[in-house]
């Protein structure tokens, strides 16, 4: 298992901190929130993610390929769900708009969403088959590699956030940031693209 650590760990980082829908929501959440009300989307995806790659790691994909078509009713369902938080990051315009004023996701939230998000299907499936190696101790391989991603998540996820945050001085015009709200949900849509690739 140790001599997985090095490429596990470089798969991990450059699966965090690369462009996929939890990046992108967590910039605009930055921009929009900073980073203190944003703190438990990360923690959601921190502790979210790593417990999808445990029940994946223990048997869902054997019953994925028992029933494909779960599969596909999930990625409906994931596609819908990214489109309509698509279409409330362009709705935000202003901190000071006179509508109720939004709410990042919460912990929960973002925990469940990585259910519906294509990309952490992608990261968890691969993770688990290409880094898990002996039957006899895959279960001790499974925690470590959802350990390893946890604590690597907690960096990418507040790098795309902090990035964000450092965005909102120069977004303080409301032009500004409508645009750049209605560019953040455009990419969330674009991302849609290589699920259905």
């Amino acid at each position: 298992m140790w001599k997985m650590v090095l490429p596990l760990t470089l798969f991990a980082f450059t699966m965090t901190l690369t462009p996929g829908p939890n990046n992108i929501m967590l910039t605009a959440s930055g921009v929009n929130f900073g980073y203190r009300r944003t703190l438990p989307h990360i923690l959601g995806i921190v502790f979210g993610f790593p417990a999808m790659i445990v029940i994946i790691g223990l048997g869902l994909n054997r019953i994925f390929q028992t029933v494909p078509s779960l599969q596909s009713v999930l990625k409906i369902i994931g596609t819908a769900y990214l489109l309509f938080l698509a279409w409330k990051i362009a709705r935000f315009h202003s901190i000071d708009d006179t509508r109720p004023p939004p709410r990042p996701l919460t912990l929960w939230q973002a925990a469940l969403f990585q259910w519906v998000n294509p990309k952490a299907w992608v990261v968890a499936v691969g993770a688990v088959t290409a880094y898990t190696r002996t039957q006899a101790g895959m279960i001790d391989e499974i925690l470590f590699i959802a350990v390893l991603f946890s604590l690597v998540t907690f960096f990418g996820t507040s790098t795309w956030t902090v990035f964000g945050t450092q965005l909102r001085r120069f977004l303080m015009n409301d032009a500004h940031r409508r645009i750049f709200n209605f560019g953040m949900a455009a990419l969330l849509i674009v991302s849609l693209v290589f699920v259905f690739l």
